[in-house]
């Protein structure tokens, strides 16, 4: 695609990232056939293709209008067009650059502003996130059944615990949302690493990682978590720690994107790269550890993996991190019956914040991944990502479990 990038953007550091991506695309259109806004709505700006366009548009000098940043906000940021594009396109990064430059130059509304204000301000922060889930469960006898559904119900058993001690050790991203919500997939991957021998390091000082502020355009705002991070994390990487473990793999995607962001910061730029690498999600450690596994489950005995599994593989894992097949393989050599997901591909409609700033959309692909999850009657649905579990679980028929949790009731 040829361009002609406007002048006004010469000093902008990303531009340049901007302008080869655009020149990569060849309109060649395999996009649209497994993007789902474009399934959902059949306009071609609300599908990749069209939204290059746009911001192609934009960084040429014309103006960026509301309709401009609405088809770029209806993106779910799913990356399933990178999946499936022939030409390499890294469309996750153009569309983070041009939501940037859009949001600078289009005003939002006072509503809009405060809705995305708040998720800003409370969800990366579990102090907060948790008061608010505490009074919703409070509350949540008296609620709409709209907002019910989203309020996960209390586990008083859950409490964050400590692993034992060894000579290899990991660290791993607590998170936050996830650590409310959902304490017991960090014990679960806490008790399945000690049998592994391996200690997980928590390093509570460690913030969000990122991922709320830079897809809500905050970019020195992510850039403030992430520089938080790496110096929480610095100190035990230079002990020689393996690898840092990621259980959500929405904030795997984030932090292995860390390098990326950071390339430009002469003072973080190889400590980013660094932390990068050493980034890996919890499926990718334990098929390491396949072995280890095997010699550990041929001495178990449990009903539990008589059980079927429908598994939903989230965006972040298999389009973000390019994470296909690992943990259908772990599950399946521990015993469960994997039933068949059709369009395993299409997101579920949670896609971080998606959910709640686009809610018509967000619930009509909710109930379509529940129909392909469903079809085959499994006894338990799973999951790699905290949105996405929380998101099917609003209504789904089946119980959804982060798979980690599964494989910790079999060990």
């Amino acid at each position: 695609m040829q361009t002609n990038i406007d002048v006004k953007y010469k000093n902008n550091i990303h531009i340049q990232d901007a302008e080869d991506i655009l020149r990569s695309c060849v309109h060649c259109g395999f996009c649209t056939a497994t993007c789902p806004t474009y399934q959902l709505l059949g306009d071609e700006l609300d599908s990749p293709r069209g939204r290059i366009y746009l911001i192609k548009q934009v960084l040429e000098g014309n103006d960026a209008t509301e309709k401009t940043q609405n088809h770029l906000d209806r993106c779910l940021t799913c990356r399933s067009c990178e999946t499936t594009c022939p030409s390499g396109v890294r469309y996750g990064r153009l569309l983070d650059i041009g939501r940037e430059i859009v949001e600078q130059q289009v005003s939002r509304t006072t509503g809009n502003k405060f809705k995305r204000f708040l998720l800003r301000k409370i969800l990366p922060y579990p102090t907060r996130f948790s008061l608010l889930l505490k009074a919703g469960q409070l509350t949540r006898p008296i609620l709409p059944k709209s907002l019910k559904n989203k309020i996960p119900e209390v586990n008083k058993n859950d409490i964050l615990q400590s692993g034992n001690s060894f000579e290899r050790k990991m660290l791993m991203l607590d998170g936050c949302a996830q650590r409310v919500a959902t304490p017991s997939t960090n014990n679960a991957t806490i008790r399945i690493f000690s049998k592994l021998g391996i200690e997980i390091i928590n390093t509570p000082k460690a913030r969000c990682c990122g991922a709320v502020s830079h897809h809500l355009s905050a970019e020195e705002e992510a850039k403030a978590f992430i520089k938080h991070n790496i110096d929480c994390w610095w100190p035990e990487i230079e002990k020689g720690v393996e690898a840092i473990i990621i259980t959500a793999s929405g904030c795997g995607t984030m932090v292995k994107d860390y390098g990326e962001i950071l390339k430009h910061d002469a003072q973080y730029a190889d400590k980013a790269s660094r932390i990068s690498e050493l980034c890996k999600d919890v499926s990718e450690i334990i098929t390491n550890e396949a072995d280890r596994l095997k010699e550990i489950t041929s001495k178990t005995s449990n009903n539990m993996n008589t059980k079927s599994i429908a598994f939903h593989s989230p965006c972040s894992l298999q389009h973000g991190q390019k994470i296909i097949g690992l943990v259908e393989k772990i599950l399946t050599n521990v015993g469960f019956k994997l039933v068949t997901v059709v369009d395993s591909h299409l997101c579920c409609g949670s896609a971080g914040t998606y959910s709640i700033l686009q809610p018509t959309l967000s619930n009509q692909l909710l109930s379509n991944k529940l129909n392909t999850l469903q079809k085959e009657q499994p006894d338990i649905i799973a999951t790699a990502n905290i949105g996405c579990q929380l998101h099917l679980s609003s209504k789904s028929e089946r119980p959804v479990k982060h798979w980690v949790e599964l494989l910790n009731e079999v060990l």
